[in-house]
């Protein structure tokens, strides 16, 4: 709980129950699937990456950390009351991706705070904890520690800050019995085969941690109900794969739950008739909920009903599994609660969203540096139109603000990948959370001056042809160092932050649009295809149309144009040389395209363009000058 002294500071600021932040929408009413209670039950997140504000422009997805703390106080009163169980598991990448992380210096130093506030059960690290040295030292002294037993790091080590030994981020695995159910589980929390952490960590591969002794003797523990494989891991990768078959190979009959993260999506994958796996969106927009019902018990034994959804004395017979993604907001938290906004939120969780409340206002997240005049859609609208944030990017906002006065009439080629853009913009105020959301990352252009325009206009369809999934970067660029060929960056950059092909693609990570509705009675959200069918979502809503994007774009600067390309006589040539920029974080994509194309470019060739300015710098400057007013 938060100490006294805190409480009274922030009493002033206390919310209305049903509304978690003063700007936040109300939720829409929508018919709603009930959860599917069972035996073990968990509450599910993953990927929040900061948005512990909840979406202040999207009701369907406008509840906070507070309200959610209020949602699992709630739900564990009611599996108390039936004596059956619930779990809290949280699947990584807590960081990066929102003004109320990324806007505090240090980064993270209000969302530490925050999110210690929630009991988790069991929880683990994503890739974003690792990317840099501040960042994973302050995840092994405060968040570890905050999550004392309870945090678990299975493949990955940290060089002590203090004493500078290699000792593991946090313990291995954890065994453990429920309260209620007396289930014994044996937990590990993995993450994927990373390797752009920061120098102060290892991530050993997935591959060898399951060949060491203490995962060997831990998988032939007999006196196991359940294995729960926690990891900041894809749900259809080799990582869980290989630890699937490492517990099979040694437990062929015993349960085993898997709750992944880091692609972004509302998953949920089945091994086999005892093996299931959950994954639980993105950007706080999801709760996952998963239930369990038919394991075997090592503790006492209840014969209870839960008000008649579940019948414990089928416990002995083959386990059921069962899944529901939950539209984050607080109308669905008062259905599945059976309260309401006078009697649903919890003193902690409304001292929690007070403090959020205070964070944000500290911060300024509130400030606004223009107003937008549409929406503007990363995967809403068809790249390119009117309506793509890529193509306002690329005709606007890089022509604007990389054409330097010092020499404003050299051609420039300007490459951008379109994973650097994170979020959609509505219409309506632009502000300083705005921002952060829509380009959380640090990081500005390189340029390399006087390259052939015959090979730099090759560039961008090698990077979208040749390399797949490029949009995803920054989870997986290359190193420099390192010798690989274009063959390669397929394999490197498999782990992926957008739906996948196949099923998933046209129904995953869109937000909602408010004149949407006016075709559909359900309002536009999550409709999930996934191994169990197209009934997991809790809120029913029309479909959203999907449109896949490039994985780079590109803005040309300063070239000639001519006034009737199709005549001879007015074409214009095009530039013999240009001046090459590019994202700073696509630097070694684009060198081993150059080597692609037979040039011996290098990192000694580039320079920082515009004195390494951050394109959020470049965005919000863009937004003030062309958007400037109040809405």
């Amino acid at each position: 709980m938060l100490p006294n002294v805190c409480i009274a500071l922030f009493l002033a600021l206390t919310l209305a129950a049903q509304a978690a932040q003063p700007s936040t929408p109300s939720p829409i009413a929508a018919p709603l699937r009930d959860l599917p209670w069972g035996q073990l039950n968990f509450l599910h997140t993953t990927d929040s990456h900061g948005w512990h504000a909840g979406h202040l422009q999207e009701p369907s997805y406008s509840a906070d950390w507070g309200d959610y703390i209020s949602f699992s106080q709630r739900l564990h009163e009611k599996a108390d009351r039936t004596e059956v169980d619930l779990l809290l598991v949280d699947t990584g990448d807590r960081v990066d991706g929102n003004g109320l992380y990324d806007a505090s210096e240090p980064k993270g130093r209000f969302t530490s705070e925050i999110f210690k506030e929630q009991d988790i059960d069991i929880i683990c690290s994503g890739n974003h904890e690792l990317y840099k040295k501040k960042t994973s030292d302050r995840e092994y002294l405060e968040t570890v520690p905050n999550f004392s037993g309870n945090y678990l790091a299975s493949n990955i080590d940290i060089f002590d800050p203090e004493s500078g030994d290699r000792v593991p981020l946090a313990q291995r695995y954890k065994k453990f019995t429920t309260k209620n159910q007396g289930i014994r589980i044996l937990a590990f929390g993995f993450l994927f085969d990373f390797k752009l952490n920061a120098n102060n960590t290892i991530v050993q591969p997935v591959s060898q941690t399951i060949q060491e002794k203490w995962f060997q003797e831990a998988i032939r523990d007999k006196e196991v109900d359940l294995f729960l494989v926690t990891g900041h891991v894809p749900l259809r990768s080799s990582e869980f794969d290989l630890i699937y078959k490492a517990i099979r190979g040694q437990q062929w009959d015993t349960p085993i739950q898997f709750f992944g993260g880091h692609t972004h999506i509302r998953d949920f994958s089945k091994y086999d008739a005892k093996a299931y796996a959950l994954e639980s969106g993105r950007y706080m927009e999801t709760i996952g909920f998963m239930s369990i019902s038919g394991l075997r018990r090592g503790g006492r034994a209840s014969s209870k009903l839960i008000s008649g959804e579940v019948d414990l004395s089928t416990i002995n017979a083959s386990p059921t599994f069962s899944r529901r993604y939950i539209d984050n907001n607080v109308f669905s938290f008062h259905h599945h609660t059976s309260l309401n906004a006078t009697n649903f939120a919890t003193e902690h969780g409304r001292n929690v969203s007070s403090l959020i409340a205070s964070a944000r206002k500290a911060l300024r997240l509130d400030k606004q540096f223009g107003c937008a005049p549409a929406d503007l859609w990363t995967n809403r609208a068809p790249y390119p139109s009117d309506d793509s944030i890529f193509s306002w990017v690329q005709e606007m906002v890089l022509p604007d603000m990389l054409n330097d006065t010092d020499h404003p009439d050299t051609p420039k080629l300007v490459l951008m990948n379109t994973g650097a853009l994170r979020f959609d913009i509505f219409k309506g105020p632009f502000t300083l959370d705005t921002a952060y959301s829509v380009s959380p990352f640090a990081g500005g252009f390189r340029q390399i001056k006087n390259v052939p325009f015959s090979i730099a206009k090759q560039l961008l369809r090698i990077l979208n042809q040749e390399v797949s999934q490029l949009q995803q970067v920054p989870e997986q660029p290359l190193r420099a160092k390192e010798p690989v060929s274009l063959g390669q960056i397929e394999t490197l950059v498999a782990h992926t932050e957008s739906a996948s092909n196949g099923r998933h693609s046209d129904s995953h990570q869109v937000p909602l649009a408010a004149d949407d509705s006016k075709a559909s009675p359900l309002t536009p959200g999550y409709t999930t295809s996934d191994d169990a069918g197209n009934d997991g979502d809790d809120t029913l809503h029309s479909k959203i149309k999907f449109y896949r994007v490039p994985n780079c774009i590109e803005s040309r600067i300063n070239f000639p144009r001519s006034s009737n390309s199709l005549n001879p006589e007015n074409k214009v040539d095009d530039p013999e040389t240009v001046d090459l920029l590019y994202g700073d974080f696509i630097e070694n994509f684009v060198l081993l395209a150059l080597r692609f194309l037979g040039t011996d470019y290098s990192t000694g060739d580039t320079d920082a363009y515009a004195d390494g300015q951050d394109f959020t710098d470049i965005l919000t400057k863009w937004v003030n000058e062309k958007w400037a007013g109040e809405c």
